[in-house]
């Protein structure tokens, strides 16, 4: 198993993953995406300098976890939004977990303060996730989401990652952070 940088090439592999989703609340979309589509949302996320992992099994891709700018406006900038999406077949045996403490772990070296997550609820694997993880849940929206002939819940999640200090430096793309650091990271999130 390898956790690496998703590049545009993986869109195939990841919407494989995430057309897993489409007929389930977990998504919000209606339609997949095309594979351009999908390469371009990973390009638009790198572009923005925020990390988006593969995780790989036998050169399968067999989950994916992203972060993203949490709100629009500039004092936001040390927040960050997550999401991940693992095949069916590699729920429940801990890698959800490993691809989040890397993600954030990553944010947090980036400078990133805080880390949000968007849950629909019921969502237990993924509440239970975010809590295991030391996400305190912070709100929710009711009648948020139609899909599937009903309305749902989200549920927000938050966890802090750095220190809200003074005079904070703005956040560093991942791709100017010392690259050892980083392959230690990745490699150490395959142990834990």
């Amino acid at each position: 198993m390898i956790i690496r940088f998703a590049e545009e090439t993986d869109s195939r592999e990841l919407l494989r993953i995430y057309g897993q989703y489409m007929d389930t609340p977990i998504t919000f979309e209606y339609v997949l995406p095309s594979e351009e589509e999908f390469a371009g949302r990973i390009r638009s996320i790198r572009r923005e300098g925020y990390p988006y992992l593969v995780c790989e099994e036998n050169g399968r891709a067999v989950g994916y976890a992203y972060a993203h700018r949490a709100f629009e406006r500039a004092a936001y900038q040390w927040d960050a939004e997550l999401s991940i999406y693992l095949d069916k077949g590699h729920t429940a045996a801990g890698l959800g977990g490993r691809l989040y403490r890397i993600l954030m772990e990553l944010l947090a070296l980036q400078g990133v303060r805080t880390a949000y997550a968007c849950v629909v609820s019921p969502n237990p694997k993924s509440e239970r996730l975010h809590q295991r993880l030391g996400f305190e849940r912070i709100g929710e929206f009711c009648n948020t989401g139609y899909k599937n002939g009903k309305w749902l819940d989200v549920v927000w999640f938050e966890k802090k990652i750095g220190v809200c200090g003074p005079e904070p430096k703005p956040v560093m793309p991942v791709w100017e952070l010392e690259e050892k650091k980083v392959r230690e990271i990745l490699q150490k999130g395959l142990t834990l």
